[in-house]
């Protein structure tokens, strides 16, 4: 049970790590100052949400995130979720193909040329279903952990920061909500899958509470480190490398290959959500549902996303935000059999 656990954690783990959050950028935008209790909410909120689903996911054996949305919000209303989240899963990975891509530019390697790399590994990740992503996150995720954490501990130390925490100064607490809300979508698209693959519960509490608190203790690190650096934040556009300024240039070197590794293991949970959803209708393999969507995706990734994601991303808010309220009241409902 304890070895299942962890390897769903590191599935969690690596959904949620993405270039966004590895880069400082998500962390910034939704903390800051007076957040150590919306930091604690959000690790409370994060570990109920991931069990909730799962627990589900388990009980329905499900393999794609399908039955998990019939649970929570009704048959009705699933449809319209089938749809945002199939929108949503498309939408951010064909983000992470072009992020790929562009990455791959810093070594010479031209931008289709890139992409087409990027898609090849994934597809490959794929030839092992499940248990191909699994792997892949178990090698990177922690790794990207390690890392992060081992630099942002030399920096605070060497910035002479002490840790401190108030009640007094704690206004940004409704964040917790929002941060939490932005991870929902992808989790229940992800942990939707693994239902039929879960031996216990056990699993369930092993993968939530471990992810959860390695995020909590992540995020609170991090985000005292932003804070140091908070006036020079805006001059960069991955807050990380302000940070990491005065490091050795290998340092910068390392976290480039591992902000990589998170731009893949986000598009891998996002082909996985993608692929798991149709492989019934198609009856065909993972692998090869992920060539027919990569090459779905790869003429978006030449047009800017600034309209698509100001159309979508309001939407995607709102509908986060629900399903994250149905999610944490699903345990009283089914207790008084409200629904």
């Amino acid at each position: 049970m304890f070895k299942a656990g962890i390897r769903w954690m590191f599935l969690i783990l690596g959904t949620a790590i993405g270039a966004g959050y590895a880069s400082g950028r998500e962390i910034w935008q939704f903390y800051g100052e007076q957040s150590g209790l919306a930091i604690i909410f959000f690790t409370f909120i994060f570990i109920v949400s991931c069990y909730i689903i799962m627990k589900i996911s388990y009980e329905k054996r499900a393999k794609h995130f399908v039955p998990v949305l019939q649970e929570l919000v009704g048959e009705k209303v699933a449809y319209v979720y089938d749809a945002i989240t199939i929108l949503y899963l498309f939408s951010t990975t064909v983000v992470m193909l072009a992020g790929g891509g562009a990455t791959l530019e810093l070594f010479n390697i031209p931008f289709w040329w890139g992409i087409l790399i990027f898609g090849i590994l994934l597809v490959l990740v794929f030839l092992w279903n499940i248990n191909g992503l699994i792997s892949i996150n178990m090698a990177i995720i922690p790794a990207l952990i390690l890392f992060l954490i081992t630099v942002l501990f030399i920096f605070l130390s060497s910035s002479g920061k002490e840790f401190s925490f108030s009640l007094q100064e704690q206004s940004n607490w409704p964040s917790a909500f929002t941060f939490t809300a932005l991870n929902i979508l992808p989790l229940v698209a992800v942990l939707g899958a693994i239902g039929s693959e879960m031996k216990s519960k056990g699993e369930a509490w092993v993968a939530s509470i471990g992810s959860g608190v390695f995020l909590g203790i992540i995020t609170f690190i991090y985000n005292e480190a932003l804070i140091e650096v908070a006036q020079e934040i805006m001059l960069y556009e991955i807050p990380l490398f302000v940070i990491l300024k005065n490091f050795p240039y290998i340092a910068v070197f390392i976290m480039s290959i591992l902000l990589f590794g998170a731009i893949f293991t986000t598009a891998a949970s996002g082909l996985l959500g993608l692929s798991t959803r149709f492989k019934e209708k198609l009856k065909m393999p993972l692998w090869m549902i992920a060539i027919i969507l990569i090459l779905l995706m790869a003429p978006f990734t030449m047009f800017g996303f600034a309209t698509l994601v100001s159309i979508l991303y309001p939407i995607y808010g709102i509908a986060n935000l629900y399903l994250l309220a149905v999610i944490l009241l699903n345990p009283i409902v089914n207790r008084y059999n409200l629904k």
